[in-house]
C-alpha cells in the first residue's frame, strides 16, 4: 500500500516506514496528519474526493535540517546600487508511520 501526499506545493509518493525531507511542517518530535491525493492498495486505487474522505497519512517529524546555502547579488549599473543576499531553506525529515484508507 502506498499513497501520494501533497505538502509544501509538491507531491511525494510515500509508504509506511519511509523517511523523506519536506518543507518545514512543525516542531521536532511531533506527529502530523497529511491528506493524501491518491491511495493505492493492491489493485484498488482511491483517487476521488468521495473515496479519500476518510483517508489520512500519519507521520512523525524526526529531524530538522537546513538545505544548501543559496547566494545572490543584484546590481544596477551607474547608480551605485548593489545588494548581496543569501537564503537557507529549512526542511523537516518525516517518517511515515501509518496510511489509513478510510471508507
Amino acid at each position: 500500500m502506498y499513497a501520494v501526499i501533497k505538502t509544501g506545493g509538491k507531491q511525494y509518493r510515500v509508504e509506511e516506514g519511509q523517511r523523506l525531507q519536506v518543507e518545514r511542517l512543525g516542531e521536532y518530535d511531533t506527529d502530523v496528519e497529511l491528506t493524501p491525493v491518491l491511495v493505492v492498495d493492491g489493485d484498488e486505487v482511491l483517487a476521488t474526493p468521495d473515496q479519500l474522505s476518510g483517508a489520512s497519512v500519519s507521520a512523525r517529524i524526526v529531524e530538522e535540517v537546513k538545505g544548501p546555502k543559496v547566494t545572490g547579488f543584484t546590481y544596477k549599473n551607474k547608480s551605485n546600487n548593489r545588494r548581496r543576499w543569501g537564503h537557507r531553506q529549512r526542511y523537516a525529515t518525516i517518517e511515515v508511520t501509518a496510511i489509513t484508507r478510510g471508507s
